[in-house]
């Protein structure tokens, strides 16, 4: 009786630590699966988050920051950089969670030929894991 008790009990331990452990996640995002694109002053971000476990949904902010740059290659001034960002709740479907932003950088005055936006600092950060990743 006393060993199938302790066989028991030697059972349900394990059952009560590998349960969680299954279900916790580990948040990571896909990196190969991140991609980025820059169409005039407007930058398009996608991917996927993985490792989510039993989460419904995960809230993710872009940041960036935007530069008018001359045609000698510099930002003209001060006023031609700006900081641009987008945020959203995504629904966790079996883990994971695809996304996609686009944000767009207003400059006064515009930022026209022969100047063009270049996006730099571009990061992503799940809020609801406390985790991020650095694209550019």
């Amino acid at each position: 009786m006393r060993r199938l008790l302790a066989v028991l009990v030697t059972f349900a331990s394990i059952f009560a630590i590998a349960i969680p452990s299954a279900w916790a996640g580990s948040p990571h995002f896909i990196t190969h699966d991140l991609s980025t694109s820059v169409s005039g002053s407007t930058l398009t971000v996608s991917g996927k988050e993985a490792g989510l476990g039993d989460e419904s949904q995960v809230h993710i902010v872009l940041t960036a920051t935007a530069e008018c740059i001359n045609g000698g290659g510099r930002h003209p001034k001060a006023a031609n950089k700006m900081s641009v960002s987008s945020a959203g709740d995504f629904p966790v479907q079996n883990g994971k969670a695809d996304f996609s932003f686009t944000v767009t950088a207003a400059f006064s005055p515009d930022c026209s030929p022969p100047m063009t936006v270049a996006f730099s600092d571009v990061v992503l950060t799940d809020t609801t894991n406390g985790i991020s990743v650095q694209l550019r």
